[in-house]
């Protein structure tokens, strides 16, 4: 693959990233979390290509 296009995709993971990282903080701020484990979920589509990537795992909340 070219230089370009792996640039453009840790660009575009990186965003996802950070964006999403500071999304969930700003929610289990809001509630009480203690001692509580949430499902999470994340979806990428790429509607050109038919992509639909899923990826999901567990979030533990602050003690």
């Amino acid at each position: 693959m070219s230089e370009d296009f792996n640039m453009s995709m840790r660009k575009f993971l990186k965003q996802v990233g950070v964006t999403s990282q500071q999304a969930i903080e700003q929610a289990m701020r809001d509630q009480d979390t203690s001692g509580k484990t949430f499902r999470a979920r994340a979806t990428i589509t790429i509607e050109e290509l038919g992509l639909t990537h899923e990826v999901s795992g567990d979030i533990k909340g602050q003690d």
